[in-house]
């Protein structure tokens, strides 16, 4: 397995080719954005915008791409509730397509009374679990996902995420020298894959030369970093 804490070059190109498609759908927004901490971003990633079948196809491609190159090994993929349905879903057609063919689960939210009943759809949890997510603000998703997991048997493994937004997160409302990403691979003892983090929009946005637009998005997102934002990892 790869280290992990050095990006390849095809990983570094993955990162900017998904910037630049998650900008050009419209998904990642530059403006005014209050974060669940109460901060004022100047961007905002909604993966709730890759809302048509070509979208969420080229979506699940790049998950798949950064996925396999992070040489995680895990035996299933589970989606949280809701936005994780679809993208683990998604994500399970696509690494079958690239010749790595994994079973699926999701969870409800509500525990079904009739059927199979339950929480849980999909194949049983078991082994090691990748879990599916599309970003983490404060880990809390991944705590309950990993509640989860675990009451089944199962061993919560790593998660993966769109972006990694590299910023302080905030505990009992106050800012926290560390990230969500990195709380989880500190305390939690999981892997983390992400197909771009903070750092690569920032470049994105600095190799946009003359288009005076990005240029203020730069500054703006760079301002924010240099106020909230935790060291590369």
């Amino acid at each position: 397995m790869m280290d992990k804490s050095e990006k390849t070059a095809e990983q570094s190109r993955l990162a900017l080719d998904f910037v630049r498609f998650a900008v050009q759908s419209g998904v990642l927004r530059f403006g005014e954005f209050k974060t669940k901490a109460g901060r004022m971003s100047p961007y905002f990633f909604n993966a709730g915008l890759f809302d048509d079948g070509a979208k969420m196809g080229r979506l699940a491609e790049f998950y798949a791409k950064a996925i396999l190159a992070s040489g995680i090994e895990f035996d299933m993929v589970f989606g949280p509730a809701y936005k994780g349905i679809p993208l683990a879903a998604t994500v399970a057609v696509e690494l079958a397509r690239a010749g790595r063919n994994v079973p699926f689960a999701y969870n409800r939210k509500e525990a079904k009374d009739h059927g199979e009943g339950g929480t849980l759809v999909g194949a049983a949890l078991k082994g090691r679990v990748l879990i599916i997510d599309d970003v983490m603000s404060a880990g809390t998703a991944a705590r309950e996902s990993i509640a989860l997991i675990k009451a089944a048997g199962a061993v919560p493994h790593a998660i993966a995420i769109a972006l990694d937004r590299q910023e302080k997160a905030t505990e009992n409302g106050r800012d926290v020298e560390h990230s969500a990403v990195q709380y989880v691979r500190s305390e939690l003892g999981m892997q983390v894959c992400t197909i771009a983090k903070l750092a690569d929009l920032l470049q994105y946005l600095a190799a946009s030369g003359g288009d005076q637009d990005m240029k203020a998005h730069h500054e703006r997102v760079l301002a924010y970093r240099e106020r909230f934002g935790v060291g590369d990892h």
